[in-house]
């Protein structure tokens, strides 16, 4: 019934990127119930406010403290669902305490919370095509499946809603995106997979070096329904989205951003790179010599923007 889904990912993923599309971040740090819980989700939250805000063509929204509110939040989103264009981007993270009932996750905030189908319900509001809300928090598995949607990815800390003690994976998520360690590919960008696979390797040793059984087992998913998928799992379809997706530019990437005469190279480059990626998915599903073809033109393509981005 739903296989035709990936596909549409797929050729999305190889369709044109439009220029100077804007990313919208989001980022809400709920209420930690106490003094050190309060402290370290809010250090968390204005940690990413600062990394987000050092960006080119960055929509920043940091909600801490009195701010981080279920109107609030709301509010800030409805914002974003007005001036959106399907080609930015929206990047939703979510720190703090989660609950789950055995059927809906709720989001604790100051004052009433918010359940994941309300924050699946404003976010499909928002016309960027390209979507991606981390759950940092406890019991963060209990919203994923609301949570999904065509053209989004979600990322939640734990395996399911059951998981319910306080979280570390928010810790690395930030460290990830600080680390140029992250960069596996050595792209000078940070997606959102690698930050993934990075945040959840540094969980796991976190646990083995506290002599802990783990509490939080990092799942996605990004292809818009199914079940959630482990890290280690990302393969083929599953992940291709969370690839695709930048969080973050480092070095050179970020200082050709900043350099008008580099920015127009370095998003074709970024649009190259994303259609190789989006063909080897594909190539079971193509013809071997028209898969080679369009391969070899995107790779002669891209040493081309590179030889001129490094003039």
């Amino acid at each position: 019934m739903r296989p035709y889904r990936w596909l549409v990912g797929i050729l999305l993923l190889l369709s044109p990127l439009p220029l100077y599309a804007t990313v919208y971040y989001v980022t809400v740090a709920g209420l930690g119930g106490e003094p050190d819980y309060d402290q370290r989700f809010t250090a968390n939250a204005m940690e990413l406010d600062k990394i987000f805000k050092s960006l080119s063509d960055a929509h920043v929204y940091t909600l801490t403290g009195a701010e981080a509110t279920k109107a609030r939040f709301s509010e800030v989103l409805a914002t974003i669902a007005r001036q959106a264009k399907p080609e930015d981007e929206l990047i939703v993270t979510l720190i703090g305490h989660g609950s789950y009932d055995g059927s809906e996750y709720k989001f604790s905030l100051l004052g009433p919370d918010i359940s994941a189908s309300e924050l699946a319900a404003i976010c499909d509001r928002v016309h960027a095509n390209r979507q991606l809300i981390v759950n940092t928090t406890s019991a963060s598995g209990g919203s994923l499946v609301a949570l999904q949607h065509p053209g989004r990815g979600v990322i939640a800390a734990t395996k399911n809603g059951t998981e319910k003690n306080a979280t570390v994976f928010a810790r690395y998520w930030v460290e990830a995106l600080q680390d140029p360690a992250s960069d596996v590919d050595k792209s000078d960008s940070i997606s959102a997979l690698e930050a993934l696979r990075y945040a959840d390797r540094k969980t796991a040793a976190f646990y083995d070096s506290q002599k802990r059984l783990a509490t939080e087992h990092a799942v996605f998913e990004d292809t818009g329904h199914g079940d959630p998928v482990k890290v280690s799992a990302a393969e083929g379809r599953e992940g291709s989205l969370l690839a695709s997706l930048t969080i973050v530019r480092i070095g050179s990437a970020q200082a050709a951003m900043n350099d008008p005469t580099k920015r127009d190279l370095m998003l074709k480059k970024e649009e190259l790179e994303q259609k190789i990626d989006a063909l080897k998915y594909q190539k079971a599903a193509m013809e071997p010599g028209e898969y080679k073809k369009q391969l070899t033109d995107a790779l002669l393509q891209l040493a081309k923007v590179q030889g001129d981005l490094e003039k």
